[in-house]
């Protein structure tokens, strides 16, 4: 098979940078554009609900502009430039058209837009409310904790824990609130999902449970959130962390199929042929589980971006890794791999639901699927290794 000429990457990500530099481990020697709608060269966004927070800025960019490292990546950089079409030519060069007319044509086109947050419907706009995915996001945040002395946040997920631990340990008053009755159950299981939510209380956050935000309160800045119980909550800034929502609209007139996400094949092809998609825009097929399945991870960013240069190049090998993510909370690293179901055994294989620091396995018919741990890194690895070479087994 040979190499295209060109390939135009569309979104300036994690996602996005890994691929270019995939490609070029490859030895892919064509032209390479990447549209971003940032500003921003590519950056990490794991910081942005830890240690940027804190004012620790200097281990978000992924890339520095004029480094040794973009020079070799070789990168035409078109930021702050916004892509509100693809027009696909499955026998020609497809087309890229950009918010300010311009078109960028491309033999094949990778797609790693990424998603935004999701937001709640029908709440007033108010100062002080925010979302966190962007680095902008970030900023503005870290400028409104400053300012605040108490902090609400919608949602229990792992981004809305570890803002309310950063903005603990920065001295506000923090709440969260989420609609579930038993946060992250379905991630880890009720009792694992247990323990983590614990943490919390344990570190003066307050958790409600089983209730929903009726309506905001305040005229130009947020004063506090009336709950869907009646009860009032005050603050001076709140966030709202309830997931993302993949980011296809703009694509849409493309004909690519979308299902939650662009739908991909396990070689992170789309439904035409030379365009490709990869990280939290992406629904892939994935053997496994038999199904389509869209992974907002770090680790899966990079796993695609490696399977997606690979298949450029000819190659039908994909990146066969564990799912894997990690979240730091009150100064504790929680860690997961695998794929857990429902009705997977877990079993603690040190320390126990007393401990500061253990590690569970979860079983299906006596084999280990996934594992959990709380401080206790060296024994995770040895058992996300184990997964991972299971899969490969397989």
């Amino acid at each position: 098979m040979n190499s295209p000429d060109s390939i135009a990457v569309v979104g300036a990500s994690l996602a996005a940078l890994s691929a270019v530099r995939a490609l070029r481990a490859e030895r892919y020697r064509g032209s390479i554009t990447v549209v971003g709608d940032e500003a921003h060269l590519p950056y990490d966004r794991p910081p942005l609900s830890k240690e940027f927070l804190h004012g620790n800025d200097h281990n978000v960019p992924l890339v520095e502009a004029g480094s040794d490292d973009a020079d070799q990546l070789d990168v035409t950089w078109l930021l702050g430039r916004r892509a509100i079409g693809l027009t696909a030519r499955p026998d020609s060069r497809h087309e890229l058209l950009l918010a300010d007319g311009s078109v960028v044509a491309a033999d094949q086109v990778v797609i790693a837009t990424g998603a935004r947050a999701r937001t709640l419907p029908d709440l007033a706009e108010l100062d002080g409310v925010h979302t966190l995915r962007t680095l902008d996001d970030a900023r503005a945040l870290r400028d409104s904790l400053a300012s605040s002395l108490r902090l609400v946040v919608i949602g229990a997920g792992f981004i809305g824990a570890e803002v309310a631990s950063s903005a603990a340990a920065l001295g506000l008053d923090v709440t969260i609130v989420e609609a579930s009755p038993t946060p992250l159950a379905g991630i880890l299981g009720a009792e694992l999902g247990a323990l983590c939510v614990a943490k919390h209380s344990a570190n003066g956050v307050r958790l409600r449970t089983g209730v929903t935000v009726a309506r905001l309160l305040g005229d130009t800045r947020i004063s506090g959130v009336e709950l869907s119980d009646g009860s009032v909550l005050r603050c001076e800034a709140l966030v709202v962390g309830i997931g993302a929502v993949p980011n296809v609209e703009w694509a849409a007139m493309s004909d690519i199929d979308v299902d939650n996400g662009f739908l991909t094949d396990s070689q992170c092809r789309t439904s035409i042929s030379g365009i490709y998609a990869i990280g939290d825009c992406a629904r892939s097929y994935v053997d496994e589980l038999g199904t389509h399945h869209r992974s907002e991870h770090w680790t899966n960013a990079t796993a695609q971006a490696r399977t997606v240069a690979r298949t450029i190049m000819g190659s039908s090998e994909a990146t066969a890794t564990a799912p894997y993510f990690w979240s730091d909370q009150y100064g504790a690293r929680l860690q997961f791999a695998g794929r857990r179901r429902h009705d997977d055994e877990p079993r603690f294989v040190d320390g126990d639901a007393d401990a500061a620091s253990f590690t569970v396995v979860y079983e299906r018919s006596g084999e280990v699927v996934a594992v959990f741990a709380l401080d206790n890194p060296r024994l995770f690895t040895r058992y996300r290794k184990q997964i991972e070479r299971a899969r490969s087994r397989v």
